[in-house]
């Protein structure tokens, strides 16, 4: 294998048109925020995983990154998470899963290593497919459904108009995070967390 990963960042959402600005899309969202706003080279790469995977060349780091957005749906992501993991030799402690956070207001990051699940579908099957919790996650706050609606609606349905006039500066945040974590570590990837002034 003439790829090799220093550590791998999974985004997680749905494929497919109809869920691409979606709030449970929030990984996949972070991850395009990533791709465009990094100034070392991304690349696409083919690796026989069922997802899109990126070589990341991080500045400091003597490996690269991988970036992967699984094409399994949300529900099965673990399968394609786990595919590259095995085929990359990467464990749990290397792995970073960014992902859409109920329990955290619109606009909030949080990064959190190992931990609960909150029922979250995605991070389920992670966990079950690599028989471990013991890796880091980037929270990105979408809020709880307002009364009367449905948590599967509410992650399933685009964001409010007020919502998208930060989207993107969300996302930018997100992206920064990582990049800090990749070159920095837990700490000051932190500092990127907290709302902009």
């Amino acid at each position: 294998m003439s790829v090799a990963f220093a550590g791998l960042i999974v985004g997680l959402g749905n494929p497919g048109p109809q869920y691409a600005r979606t709030r449970h899309n929030c990984g996949f969202l972070v991850l395009d925020a990533l791709r465009r706003h990094t100034p070392s080279p991304c690349r696409e790469v083919v690796l026989p995983v069922r997802g899109r995977v990126w070589r990341w060349e991080v500045p400091g780091s003597v490996l690269p990154w991988g970036l992967l957005t699984p094409l399994t749906y949300m529900n099965r992501s673990g399968e394609a998470v786990a595919e590259l993991c095995q085929t990359m030799g990467l464990g749990p402690e290397q792995l970073v899963v960014v992902h859409d956070e109920l329990d955290l207001p619109f606009g909030t990051l949080r990064l959190k290593q190992g931990g609960g699940l909150a029922g979250h579908r995605g991070l389920q099957s992670i966990a079950n497919c690599l028989q471990s919790r013991e890796f880091t996650r980037l929270r990105v706050g979408i809020g709880r459904p307002t009364e009367g609606v449905g948590v599967v609606d509410h992650v399933l349905s685009p964001f409010s108009l007020e919502e998208q006039a930060h989207l993107e500066e969300l996302c930018e945040r997100g992206s920064s995070a990582l990049q800090a974590y990749c070159t920095r570590g837990f700490e000051s990837a932190q500092d990127f967390c907290r709302p902009a002034e």
